[in-house]
């Protein structure tokens, strides 16, 4: 009787690691299609067996995803109201599909761009990532794609649309949201948060608020400009307020700017929404605990999750198919810190 072929003879005769032979031999993503093709010869050059269907490839269905959360200097993604709702309705799809779930953080400045890259990509054999919250720079780009792996972000961007994603849809939800204020008789209305180099929802955001009152002939006087990463925009909300008394209504780009400017305006004397409107964005546990609770945009974070791993497991079974957005639709949510002004 012959010796029994090892994978590890495939892997010696083929060049590769015995990670690349796995790979291959299993019919998974992430190696390039001359390297299958030299471990499908050299497999079968030493009589190695290789599962099929009558020489047809199989399916390729999802077995083990990574999901690479941003993490900031100042909290950790679990602290972050609106990512930690994120993970949960990933790892809920996961846990529904039979699908198991690694999972890494990857630091990210001030702007959301990566700083170092995740240790979930260090030879780890995975079916594909959901990158959550980050702005995906060349290099991380170049990283990626070197190691071909399948890749969703999720409230994610990259500078060339390299990757799907699904993301909410910033910009028409401000918009209304500003219109609703615009209907309800706010004239003198002012943007909370946001700086020339924001992160692309948070730019969306603040387009939308421009767009809104630009077709309604109204000059954008009133932004108070920062970035939400370094400061929640209790002082900036202040000063915007007493430079500006004749503001009636506030639109915030998230839950937390949105309980700063309430305390400042508050701190002020002024009452929300006697003499004050105020909106946020995310409908976190933030907005429901306020006092007024908050009037904010709802994002559908069960939805996005579940349609992040279906979106991956489409990109790997069409890898060649166009890339994809998908886009999460807000709703507002009307509380009690919003009034009409006569």
């Amino acid at each position: 009787m012959g010796k029994k072929v090892r994978i590890s003879d495939v892997a010696r005769l083929s060049g590769v690691s015995l990670s690349t032979v796995s790979l291959v031999l299993n019919n998974r993503p992430g190696v390039s299609e001359e390297t299958r093709q030299a471990v499908l010869k050299a497999a079968s050059d030493l009589g190695y067996s290789v599962p099929g269907n009558g020489g047809h490839s199989p399916a390729v269905h999802l077995k083990t995803i990574g999901m690479v959360v941003k993490t900031d200097a100042n909290s950790t993604p679990q602290a972050n109201p609106f990512y930690s709702k994120v993970m949960m309705s990933i790892e809920d799809a996961c846990r529904r599909e039979g699908i198991q779930l690694l999972f890494s953080t990857v630091p990210v400045d001030e702007n959301n761009q990566p700083v170092e890259m995740p240790s979930l990509l260090n030879n780890l054999p995975l079916d594909g990532l959901l990158l959550v919250g980050a702005f995906v720079n060349p290099v991380f780009t170049s990283v990626l794609q070197q190691r071909r792996i399948p890749t969703v972000l999720v409230d994610g961007y990259s500078e060339n649309q390299d990757f799907d994603s699904v993301v909410s849809d910033n910009f028409r939800a401000a918009y209304n949201a500003v219109e609703y204020l615009l209907e309800i008789g706010h004239r003198h209305i002012a943007l909370v948060g946001s700086s020339d180099q924001c992160f692309p929802s948070l730019r969306e955001r603040r387009n939308g608020y421009l767009r809104a009152l630009k077709e309604h002939d109204i000059p954008d006087t009133y932004i108070a400009g920062f970035n939400i990463n370094q400061t929640h925009g209790f002082q900036e909300s202040l000063d915007l307020l007493k430079q500006y008394p004749q503001i009636t209504a506030l639109f915030c780009l998230n839950d937390d700017v949105a309980s700063s400017a309430l305390r400042a305006a508050q701190s002020l004397g002024w009452k929300v929404p006697d003499d004050l409107s105020i909106i946020g964005y995310d409908d976190t546990y933030i907005a429901a605990n306020t006092h007024p609770a908050l009037t904010t945009l709802h994002v559908d974070t069960l939805s996005m999750g579940r349609a992040a791993v279906r979106l991956l497991s489409m990109r790997i079974e069409n890898p060649a198919s166009a890339r994809m957005t998908l886009l999460i639709h807000p709703q507002l949510i009307k509380r009690e810190s919003v009034a009409p002004k006569a």
